[in-house]
């Protein structure tokens, strides 16, 4: 028998909730996402005002229930039920009360740092009623603030560039001349953590593993890429762009998030840095640190013997269709941070994922995470997709002269290149708009002691005794796996001559002015030497698939002792303007020189490539500018080069302060200038970012940005 019968009104009801999200957010730093939802980080207090019919007694009956997914449960740890008078504390979760006084009461609730990270329902029963709020999704975050995340970042500048910072730079180029391409990552913007939300769903990850940033991180890189799983982007390298956006023509992630949270479908088109773009913003936005890497002259070993074969025709360009595996001019993935603690002590910090679809791992196109350290050490044997990120850092590059003799083809190694591949390694450095170099990160000195024990390690592991490795021309050449294995560990002997090679270009690569480009062959040792030398130039794509021949030249000069000659090498501009018009990539200089010196063993292969050079765009607005008050911004451009450039369109965005906008600028007469303003209204404080970005069919990507501070 219930004392409380005849006494209407007396059974406890709760009448509000206040998720009081302005102090909850500061202190959970999730203040910028833009969302009326309260976004909290697990494992750190939050607070929450309850307003009850009556005063709460010790008797009364509360709980809240913070529930994940469709059929929330206690047994399967999606239904945290706490009450703050009875069980303070369940499955690591824990409520208590701060302060009462008459109908309102303040409780602190400390989620688990190892809560499954998603989209909580919170609902308040007290006896039989339940209180359904508005609003009453509550969005839990990983927290690299919280010790015991294990994502836990312990610097404060770090997580600010790693996890905060909604802009940033990918690089590109080559690994001759590296510039920067901003990007917005964006991850605060409207609709991309529901995003994330939905792609944490579509993932078909358990509750149990959205705690653990290994499977979540292993998750979100296949599902970033459209190829197996409807996911976010679809890869396309045709060089045909036309039902979609080019991958060039995206400045960040916004657009494309916001885009396929609307339709749910994949968008099109991506390409490297694009699924490295967006799968940052995917990381941060979910409160796991994440940064771009670009690996230039990046392997894409096919058959995991760790060499790339390149072969070349006799006047040393490049024959693409007669190889499998590929040397990318650059290539981009991400690092996430995180403790492993399902490795071995010592692997935990940076781990290399990657969305971009290359090769399969375990069924589906996803990529890690895989210990930075185990690619320097050579432990590629621990999980996931060691072997492939080792060989995109550390293959050795193999040079083959094809030469038809009666009508076959005749293969003769000419190079063996051990130092070539992934080189300067490059990320935004932390806090400045610079790029760091992290290449040792990932691997010791090329040639040092280190480095040659990690590449044996990894041999190991790679190819166990007795496997020989699958080549496409294996039958061609007669070759024991003992010296294949020899060969791979070598490096090339010094030429007896010390021949050399170097390759310059004499002045700026201007599109629609001519390349003048020059090959010097040097010797320095004493002797008369007769060489031959063929050098080439071709047009290429970032993956390395060659686009055009340009030309070449075929010389044979003497040298003597220590001396050197230059043989230039002119390519017209008509020879390859309407290339660069028809192609929708950005293409890159590509030449290649061969030298052989008569009568002796000494060959030489040298390439280089080159992305052209363009005018800049330039961003002019104030300095800092008022919240909510207008300002004008206005984006500048000169065509300086002597051809006009057809169908431009400038791309520009600026987060917090208007969204990305198209401007369809046509033909750009040489000499002409061109000026496009945005009136500008400022919805966020601090310091923000214009990027621009001018397309044509000529030229492909030039970029720019200007730094504003939104005050008060």
């Amino acid at each position: 028998m219930s004392l409380n019968v005849g006494f209407p009104g007396t059974d406890l009801k709760v009448t509000g909730i206040d998720f009081l999200k302005s102090q909850n957010c500061r202190q959970h730093h999730t203040d910028a996402y833009n969302i009326k939802n309260l976004v909290v980080r697990r494992g750190q207090p939050f607070q929450l005002e309850l307003t009850f019919s009556r005063e709460l007694r010790p008797t009364d009956k509360l709980s809240l229930r913070f529930g994940l997914g469709e059929n929330p449960m206690k047994i399967r740890g999606t239904l945290m039920s706490l009450n703050p008078m009875l069980q303070p504390d369940f499955g690591g979760w824990k409520v208590s009360i701060v302060k009462k006084s008459s109908t309102q009461c303040l409780l602190s609730v400390i989620s688990s740092p190892w809560a499954p990270v998603g989209k909580y329902t919170l609902n308040v029963k007290t006896g039989s009623n339940i209180y359904n709020p508005e609003m009453g999704d509550i969005y839990l975050l990983f927290n690299p603030w919280c010790e015991d995340d294990v994502v836990f970042m312990a610097d404060e500048a770090q997580r600010n560039e790693y996890v905060l910072n909604d802009t940033g730079y990918i690089y590109v180029g080559s690994a001759y001349n590296i510039y920067n391409r901003p990007w917005n990552f964006g991850q605060f913007e409207e609709y991309v953590l529901d995003a994330c939300m939905y792609l944490m769903d579509k993932s078909g990850l358990r509750p149990g593993s959205r705690r653990d940033p290994v499977l979540v991180s292993r998750a979100m890189s296949a599902l970033v890429n459209a190829n197996d799983d409807n996911g976010v982007v679809l890869g396309n390298w045709s060089g045909n762009y036309s039902n979609g956006t080019s991958p060039m023509d995206w400045i960040g992630s916004v657009a494309i998030l916001q885009q396929y949270y609307k339709t749910k479908k994949p968008v099109s088109y991506g390409q490297c840095w694009v699924f490295a773009g967006v799968l940052t913003t995917v990381m941060r936005c979910l409160g796991i640190p994440s940064r771009c890497v670009s690996n230039f002259n990046s392997a894409h070993d096919t058959d995991e013997n760790l060499r790339v074969d390149v072969y070349l025709n006799e006047v040393g360009e490049k024959l693409t269709s007669m190889s499998l595996d590929s040397v990318w001019n650059f290539h981009v993935w991400n690092d996430v941070w995180m403790r492993r603690l399902d490795l071995p002590t010592g692997f935990g910090g940076w781990q290399a994922i990657d969305a971009t679809p290359q090769e399969q791992s375990q069924g589906s196109f996803q990529c890690g995470p895989c210990p930075v350290k185990a690619v320097k050490e050579g432990d590629v044997y621990l999980p996931f997709d060691g072997k492939f990120v080792y060989a995109e850092v550390n293959a050795d590059k193999v040079y083959w002269i094809v030469k038809k003799v009666n009508g076959k083809n005749k293969f003769t190694r000419i190079s063996t290149e051990t130092e070539g591949i992934g080189v300067k390694i490059s990320t935004k450095a932390v806090g400045e708009d610079r790029r760091e170099d992290i290449t040792s990160q990932y691997k010791f000195p090329e040639g040092s002691v280190e480095e040659r024990e990690s590449m044996e390690k990894a041999l190991s592991f790679i190819r166990p005794a007795g496997m020989v490795p699958r080549a496409r021309f294996a039958s061609v050449y007669p070759m024991s796996e003992r010296s294949l294995s020899l060969q791979i560990l070598a490096p090339e002997p010094v030429p007896k001559t010390g021949l050399h090679l170097e390759i310059t270009n004499e002045a700026p690569l201007h599109p629609g002015n001519p390349l003048e480009l020059a090959i010097t062959v040097k010797t320095s040792t004493p002797g008369k030497w007769t060489i031959n030398l063929v050098g080439s130039c071709q047009l290429q794509s970032y993956t390395g698939k060659v686009e055009a021949s340009l030309g070449y030249v075929k010389e044979t000069v003497e040298l003597e002792g220590e001396s050197e000659t230059q043989i230039p090498l002119k390519i017209g501009a008509d020879t390859y303007m309407k290339i660069l018009a028809s192609v929708e990539d950005e293409v890159l200089v590509h030449v290649t020189a061969i030298a052989e010196v008569q009568g002796m063993e000494d060959k030489l292969t040298k390439e280089i490539t080159m992305p052209f050079e363009y005018p800049p765009i330039t961003v002019q607005m104030p300095e800092t500018a008022k919240l909510n008050e207008e300002f004008t911004c206005a984006f500048i451009f000169k065509n300086k080069l002597n051809v006009p450039l057809d169908n431009c369109k400038l791309l520009v965005e600026g987060l917090g302060i208007f969204k990305m906008t198209t401007f369809d600028q046509g033909d750009i007469q040489p000499g002409r200038i061109i000026k496009s303003e945005v009136i500008c209204t400022p919805t966020r404080l601090g310091e923000k970012k214009m990027v621009a970005k001018l397309t044509s069919a000529q030229l492909k990507g030039i970029s720019a940005e200007k730094k504003i501070t939104i005050i008060n």
